[in-house]
């Protein structure tokens, strides 16, 4: 009895490992025949799911007999569902399939359990709003990808960005009215973030990095695609937020560390059917100063959902708010108009634990942004892409700064701020790929509506005292409180101001390829902006001021490899309108409102890129030259100067053997006023917004032991003459070179992640500023521990 129930056991194993031994595979390419490596292949309703290995090729198995619907997504690509039938013990062979160009749409979220560079992602149809790999792309941008994010356990915006080749901070972020974002530099020019998902998106005020998926910093003059308000001729900062995805599950994040920094996140995606994805995110997070006041404080929420009406239509709306409170960060402004006292830090000696403000004094800033949209697959071919985002900004609180108004001593000067900035942008793009005769066609036709208004209801600047950099009071009221900025703020009075900018746009972008490994690429956009002046201050002289302008953009691509190697050269066109401005006549004593020309940039840039060994050695090399002919200058308003910003720039991401990822990179920048007839000092110098002219930063991560990690790391620059723009006047002062070095360790796996990082190892003393000074974070110890369900 015992051995025919062993038999009928064994028999019934059998039977069963039978029935589940079905297998489905394919090879999976695009319209030109390229294997593509990383393709997302699941099927529908189960946990079954592979990426295609580097010759495209994909083999799921363990099936029960039964009908099945295979989904098949890859960012930039049109995403394809093939139903099957799998019988048991059978191999079901779908043969090639081919995947269409186009916007990315839900599927944007990456499996990784096969992706071996997880530290690169070149591939982006926000880049060149069409879908381009970036080997074929002639246009240069570095991707900071959610990966690196985590394994850097980054936990601030600024962090994020020390990952981008040659961008460097200038500002931190102020939240004041307007211009409240951090500032930073890149290509010789400064640039805030200003991009969300593409579209316009205020950034004002603390960034948390907990909904960011990744951050593409594009290079250069891009005004041809992206217009003029959210672009400087340095590049733009497009921040990528985490997105809805087919499937449930999420995370919840704690950590901790140094000066009672915490911080709270919670992250979950639901799907209620294959068509509806629903994703919440919301978190807290908190931390003082290394100083001996300083405090900020940010949370936000941010729900998103995607609805999936059938293969060819899907709708998808985000929106994040955040409320943030900080004290105003340390900025000694040092005097642009007299002989500094001082030439360098050591001269400066400053007491950096020192902030010379109050816990009881912040600034507030509330900021919104949403985004909708109607992506449709016209066809195979053709798609279509609807968007209309937009956003509020709101400043509220005491903002101060400290100006050095002679010798050794710093006056605190005080502003009640009450301001706040919306933005509505409507687009609608249409993306094809076609044949005329041998030569294939990636279209983009493009139209853009931007409206941009700033309402300032502020105080007028007010004085508060004059202490020198000990803290000792040498004038005025000596304590910083709420109470006594009031007083100093009493009866001078509000800026009451309106401002209100349209910009209408409209662009058109085509990829020529002329041989498989040859293309050519050409863009151009009109632009018309509508100033309407300060709508309350100058009611009497209100007057409208219209000024349009043509952008172009060219590019060629070379591939000596087929997707492994290219050569690359580009010309770029970014411009910038020019505010009116208030001029008065010295002879006549006449004061009128003058409106200037568009300012216009032009960049020619050449390099190579890489994408070797199966994509695990991924590499940019550029040289750049960027000339601007008619900049304004603010200080003797006439816009006159002339500007050239040359330089290299270098970015390598690599998987040299399993486990190790390296992000790397390198830039050298040099700028310099070439002609400046209204300010002939400034002549030779270099841009003041320039920053350092080196920059580098690494980032290697090791895996071993399959759950054990560790990483390390530095970046840092050169040294660089902050009041460059001045030292005719001024003379120089220079902010120190530095490399901060960083590490981590960690353990992980499918539940759950913990982690320890320490920032600024060697807690060195370093510091940023534009005409400023502000010290920077010493030495910070974090842990982390992340639940995965």
């Amino acid at each position: 009895m015992k051995k025919q129930l062993t038999i009928i056991l064994f028999l019934s194993l059998n039977m069963f490992g039978f029935s589940q031994s079905g297998t489905v595979k394919g090879i999976i390419k695009d319209s030109n025949n390229s294997s593509l490596f990383g393709v997302n292949v699941s099927v529908k309703n189960t946990t079954k799911g592979k990426q295609t290995n580097e010759n495209g090729a994909f083999e799921i198995s363990n099936f029960q007999s039964g009908h099945y619907v295979l989904a098949i997504s890859y960012l930039g690509f049109k995403s394809k569902e093939i139903p099957f039938k799998v019988n048991s013990s059978e191999t079901i062979d779908l043969g090639t399939i081919i995947l269409y160009e186009g916007n990315e749409l839900l599927e944007e979220v990456v499996i990784d359990t096969e992706r071996k560079n997880k530290f690169s992602r070149k591939q982006s149809a926000y880049v060149s709003k069409m879908p381009l790999k970036n080997i074929e792309n002639s246009q240069v941008y570095n991707t900071i990808t959610n990966q690196l994010l985590i394994s850097q356990s980054v936990n601030t915006f600024e962090d994020a960005l020390k990952n981008a080749a040659g961008i460097t901070k200038l500002w931190s972020s102020t939240g004041r009215s307007g211009d409240g974002a951090g500032y930073y530099s890149s290509r010789g020019f400064a640039v805030q973030p200003q991009l969300v998902n593409g579209v316009a998106g205020i950034t004002n005020g603390f960034i948390n990095p907990s909904n960011v998926e990744r951050v593409e910093v594009i290079k250069g003059p891009s005004g041809t695609l992206f217009g003029s308000a959210v672009t400087s001729y340095g590049g733009l900062i497009n921040i990528i937020t985490k997105k809805p995805y087919s499937g449930t599950g999420g995370e919840i994040t704690l950590a901790g560390g140094s000066y009672d920094f915490s911080k709270l996140n919670a992250d979950v995606n639901v799907s209620a059917n294959d068509k509806l994805s629903l994703r919440f995110n919301a978190g807290f997070q908190q931390e003082h100063s290394f100083q001996d006041a300083g405090l900020k404080k940010s949370v936000f929420v941010a729900p998103s959902i995607s609805y999936k009406v059938n293969n060819n239509l899907a709708l998808n709306f985000s929106y994040e708010a955040s409320g943030n409170e900080q004290t105003n960060e340390t900025f000694l402004f040092l005097n642009r108009y007299d002989t500094l006292a001082f030439n360098s830090i050591e001269e400066l000696n400053y007491d950096t634990n020192l902030s010379f403000t109050s816990n009881d004094v912040t600034i507030e800033n509330i900021t919104q942004n949403y985004r909708g949209e109607v992506a449709w697959k016209l066809s195979d071919q053709w798609s279509s892409q609807t968007l209309i985002s937009g956003g509020l900004a709101k400043s509220q609180g005491y903002y101060t700064y400290l100006w050095n108004g002679s010798d050794v001593f710093f006056s605190l000067y005080a502003q009640d701020t009450d301001a706040r900035t919306k933005t509505l942008n409507l687009q609608q793009n249409f993306t094809g790929a076609f044949k005329i005769g041998d030569l294939q066609n990636k279209l983009l036709v493009g139209v853009d509506y931007l409206n941009y208004n700033i309402i300032d209801n502020s105080s007028n600047w007010g004085y508060l005292h004059t202490i020198n950099l000990d803290g000792d009071l040498v004038l005025g009221e000596p304590e910083i409180n709420e109470e006594n900025l009031s007083n100093a703020l009493s009866g001078l009075g509000y800026v009451d101001s309106d401002i209100r900018q349209n910009i209408f746009g409209a662009y058109i972008s085509d990829v020529i390829n002329i041989l498989p490994s040859l293309s050519v690429m050409g863009s151009v956009r009109y632009d018309r902006f509508d100033y309407q002046g300060d709508r309350k201050t100058n009611a009497d002289d209100e007057t409208e001021f219209t000024e349009s302008t043509f952008s172009p953009k060219f590019g060629i691509v070379f591939q000596p490899i087929l997707n492994e190697l290219s050569v690359f050269a580009n010309y770029q066109n970014g411009f910038s309108y020019v505010n009116p401005q208030y001029i008065t006549d010295f002879n006549t004593g006449e004061i009128s409102l003058q409106a200037f020309d568009v300012e216009q940039a032009n960049q020619f840039e050449a390099g190579v890129k890489t994408n070797l060994f199966n994509s695990k050695l991924e590499a940019t090399l550029s040289y750049y030259n960027i000339n601007v002919d008619n900049k304004y200058y603010w200080a003797t308003k006439t816009q006159d100067l002339e500007i050239n910003s040359q330089g290299i720039e270098l970015e390598v991401n690599a998987n040299p053997i399993d486990g190790l990822n390296i992000h790397s990179g390198f830039s050298y920048n040099d700028s310099e006023i070439t002609k400046s007839p209204s300010a002939t000092f400034l002549e030779g110098n270099r841009y003041g917004e320039s920053g350092p002219e080196i920059t580098y930063n690494f980032w290697a991560d090791y895996k071993f032991f399959k759950n054990f990690g560790i990483g390390a790391g530095f970046n840092g620059q050169t040294e660089y003459d902050t009041m460059v723009g001045y030292k005719e006047v001024t003379g120089s002062f220079f902010i120190p070179g530095y490399t901060i070095f960083n590490a981590s360790a960690y353990y992980e796996n499918d539940t759950f992640r913990i982690s320890i990082k320490g920032n600024n190892l060697t807690d060195e003393t370093y510091f940023s500023g534009w005409s400023t000074v502000t010290p920077q974070q010493k030495r910070v110890l974090l842990g982390t521990f992340t639940y995965k369900f």
